[in-house]
């Protein structure tokens, strides 16, 4: 879709629609199915008096016929004064295509106050239902509640000030079925003004689970008291997708694609907009749009969708994350009336975030960093590297580290068991006996255990069942790996000491690793990225998939364009058949979690976000990423 705000010649309709024409054949070979164009874009907005007069209207009418002529294979909604044959005028709007006109729109709400004056020259549309039979216009209605439906996806058409009252009647067209609200406006410039249209906007595309898009009248209008900026914008879902440049004199335009399958699932899982009430007043229009041309996407897919990129804005995520984390566990141990927590530190990445929430969590309680006990339990693959990245952890935080080693334990079990082989039941009996440790740790000192297992492992099913999988709170249940990595840094960087800060740089550049196997020549021997497959491509997985309901084909393809270059689309393929492979199979791990902070918008929580069952069949999903190219 594209809004533009081309440039104006005021009270001259054949012009204007010459002009829109000129803009329309570019954007049709672009692929642009619909574009849409400023509040009385035919005359201009600012033509007072003259809309009272026989010339411009009959101009007006002409200009709407010799443009609708020209939409074909492209849909235009366009804006001019529209008089009803008993004689009230309209500020309107006209949806041409298929070389005629579709619909007209009437504004709903005239601003009558500071420089608007609009109910000098036209009345309400709210409720406005004609039916014109024109003979070159077509047969068409006239009303506001209209849905234009291309077979493809639906929108609705609005009119500046609608979109202004407390219940803007875009809104009520996304209930009755529009996922997009087309918004033809006049909006003039003053301080501050710009930001509070591009925040209504943001916000509304919110509150209707839409995208929206909006095209203003430009500097070219009259500015005898009053300039207008020609202000562009698309947003989708609460989220700005782009904006033109304002006070252009040569016109702007901005071009953007739209998530149609993502907002239906947006409604599907909102309860709430699901429930609302849905009018049902509302006409159907079939509207002919050709199908883009286009292949790749214009809008850029960001490759770690969970880590903003703005550095401000993640320095405000980290500590909202953190402030989550560590207020979540500091409740937990006053429901538990206990003051003490247990930890058990790999000098990996993951229980290092948990440590340092769980010290944070302390800090809240204003409890003595004493009451933290931090356990490293080396066993048969643990490196030194690992083992004094867990020591130094505590030296640079106050907090003595004990170790107790596993390799005793789990040798007796396994001759118990009268097992030898290094393979799954070597590797669990060393996570259940950590596991086992940690909670009768707990047990003889009052304390909690803290878990430390991430988003990303708990949706893979990479971790032990009733181990590693196991704590009383886990306060990384919900942070991504990707994350996980981002989050230690901005701690590494904007709360630690210099001391602290080279612990936590050490702990980033050592490999991921459950470390299960034995180690050779003191090098970690088990890297996990080479067995599940990388943790960004998995991240990638999850976020689309949850949020948007995304299937394999849309997965890979949009995996292949954020990782263009990174991995090749048959690496991807590879990884997302065993992202979806562990993610059903390994359900019955997340049915019985233990309880975590939800600190973003995806969680895996079986209380909260995400329902599913253990016994769940995926053939219909791997024969799809089968006949993935």
């Amino acid at each position: 879709m594209a809004a533009v705000s081309p440039v104006l010649d005021l009270a001259e309709p054949l012009a204007n629609a010459r002009t829109i024409a000129q803009h329309l054949v570019r954007l049709r070979e672009a692929g642009v199915q619909v574009a849409v164009f400023p509040e009385l874009g035919l005359t201009g907005y600012t033509c007072e008096d003259l809309f009272f007069t026989a010339p411009l209207l009959e101009a007006s009418r002409q200009a709407l016929g010799e443009l609708a002529s020209a939409c074909h294979g492209i849909v235009a909604v366009v804006g001019l004064p529209w008089q009803l044959t008993d004689g009230r005028l309209l500020n309107a709007a006209a949806v041409l295509g298929d070389g005629r006109v579709l619909g007209v729109v009437p504004k709903s709400t005239q601003p009558n106050y500071g420089e608007f004056y609009e109910m000098r020259w036209f009345v309400s549309g709210a409720d406005v239902r004609q039916t014109v039979d024109h003979p070159t216009l077509g047969r068409f209605l006239v009303t506001p509640r209209q849905i234009f439906d291309t077979g493809a996806f639906r929108f609705a058409v609005e009119i500046c000030e609608d979109l202004w009252v407390p219940e803007p009647p875009g809104i009520r067209a996304c209930l009755a079925g529009a996922e997009f609200v087309l918004n033809l406006s006049a909006s003039n410039e003053a301080i501050a003004k710009a930001d509070y249209r591009r925040d209504l906007l943001r916000m509304t595309s919110a509150r209707g689970l839409c995208g929206y898009l909006y095209a203003s009248s430009g500097p070219m209008e009259s500015t005898k008291d009053i300039v207008f900026g020609g202000h562009v914008i698309a947003a989708e879902n609460g989220r700005m997708l782009a904006e033109g440049e304002r006070y252009a004199f040569d016109g702007t335009e901005v071009v953007v694609d739209f998530d149609v399958e993502r907002l239906r699932h947006e409604r599907m899982s909102n309860i709430s907009f699901a429930s609302a009430p849905r009018p049902d007043d509302y006409s159907a229009v079939p509207t002919p749009v050709a199908a883009s041309p286009i292949y790749t996407l214009l809008r850029p897919i960001d490759a770690h969708p969970f880590v903003p990129e703005d550095e401000h804005l993640f320095d405000a995520r980290a500590q909202e994350i953190f402030a989550i984390q560590s207020t979540g566990l500091a409740r937990r141990m006053r429901a538990a009336r206990c003051d003490t927590l247990v930890i058990g530190l790999s000098g990996g990445l993951d229980s290092t975030q948990a440590y340092l929430v769980a010290l944070a969590a302390l800090d809240k309680l204003g409890i003595d960093r004493s009451h933290l006990h931090a356990i490293t339990m080396p066993g048969p693959g643990t490196t030194e590297h690992t083992r004094t990245s867990a020591h130094e952890l505590g030296d640079a935080t106050g907090v003595a580290v004990r170790q107790i080693s596993i390799a005793a334990a789990v040798e007796q079990h396994l001759l118990d068991l009268e097992h030898s082989e290094h393979d799954v039941v070597f590797e669990n009996a060393q996570a259940r006996e950590r596991t086992q440790i940690l909670f009768n740790y707990a047990n003889k000192h009052g304390g909690i255990v803290v878990g430390t297992g991430d988003l990303s492992e708990l949706a893979l099913g990479w971790c032990t069942f009733n181990a590693d999988h196991m704590a009383n709170y886990n306060v990384n249940a919900s942070v991504p790996k990707t994350m996980m990595r981002y989050l230690v840094r901005w701690y590494a960087v904007h709360r630690a000491d210099d001391a602290l800060a080279g612990v936590l740089n050490k702990v980033l550049d050592t490999p991921i690793s459950p470390e299960l196997l034995p180690a050779q020549e003191g090098r970690i021997t088990q890297h996990t990225e080479d067995i599940i497959g990388p943790y960004e491509l998995h991240d990638f997985f999850l976020y689309h998939f949850l949020r948007a309901g995304a299937g394999p084909a849309k997965l890979h393809a949009l995996a292949c364009l954020a990782f263009d270059g990174i991995y090749t689309p048959a690496v991807v393929k590879k990884w997302l058949a065993m992202f979806f492979r562990r993610f059903y199979t390994q359900q019955f791990k997340r049915t019985t979690l233990p309880p975590g902070p939800k600190v973003g918008t995806v969680s895996l929580s079986p209380r909260g976000d995400w329902r599913m069952p253990d016994e769940a069949g995926l053939a219909h999903i791997m024969q799809a990423i089968e006949e993935l190219p």
